[in-house]
């Protein structure tokens, strides 16, 4: 189905509220190009923590460019470890430069056959794209966010603990909610969507009977 105009939704979240989850659905109902902005991040990471002699401004500046965003679904950026050096690589000023003009891209030149575009992450809704027309920002109880994402890390790690998860998800959340450089906030115009007593259809629902109210307008 085609629509009047491209639509733009833009999507902020602490670590494992439930963001990802629901852009992807949201992406595919209303065929929308997708991008979870903090993979560009954990990708960098990545790099930075492996490939050591790569991890340069101009090597980035190339991956980046000619990112594939379906690498950026690789299982080897989801662990914790990984996931706590994104969140201390977002605060490099010039990191973040590189990866605004990619995430600005996707925004507002998705390819003819979206749509339009739905990104998520920390500043989506007031740095990248600050005439969304729809925006959210998701959250959930830390406690219920950790055990979500204790749940995932265990697929990969069976050793790794809920507590070492649960530090690190309020290690991330003081990272993130206190940066200098677009820290995570909820802006006047985004609507609240707590997941703490919601499952992934109910959490998908209520958003999509937000935006279909749009779409009529």
């Amino acid at each position: 189905m085609k629509y009047k105009k491209k639509i733009k939704i833009a999507i902020d979240s602490p670590a494992a509220a439930g963001a990802g989850t629901l852009a992807k659905s949201i992406s595919k109902h209303y065929n929308l190009l997708y991008l979870d902005t903090g993979k560009i991040y954990r990708m960098i990471a990545y790099i930075k923590l492996n490939q050591k002699k790569n991890y340069n401004k101009d090597y980035l500046k190339k991956k980046i460019k000619k990112l594939n965003l379906k690498k950026l679904q690789d299982k080897k950026l989801l662990t914790d470890k990984i996931g706590t050096e994104a969140s201390l690589v977002a605060k490099d000023k010039n990191i973040r430069k590189l990866v605004h003009s990619f995430q600005i891209n996707c925004a507002y030149n998705p390819p003819k056959n979206f749509n339009g575009s739905c990104l998520d992450g920390r500043d989506i809704t007031y740095k990248i794209i600050p005439d969304a027309d729809l925006k959210f920002f998701i959250t959930a109880n830390v406690n219920i966010r950790a055990k979500r994402r204790y749940l995932e890390l265990r697929k990969i790690n069976k050793e790794i603990s809920f507590t070492k998860v649960l530090k690190s998800i309020k290690n991330r959340d003081k990272s993130d909610y206190n940066r200098k450089i677009s820290p995570l906030k909820k802006t006047r115009d985004s609507l609240l969507i707590n997941t703490s007593n919601l499952s992934k259809r109910a959490c998908f629902l209520k958003i999509k009977k937000i935006i279909d109210e749009k779409i009529k307008n």
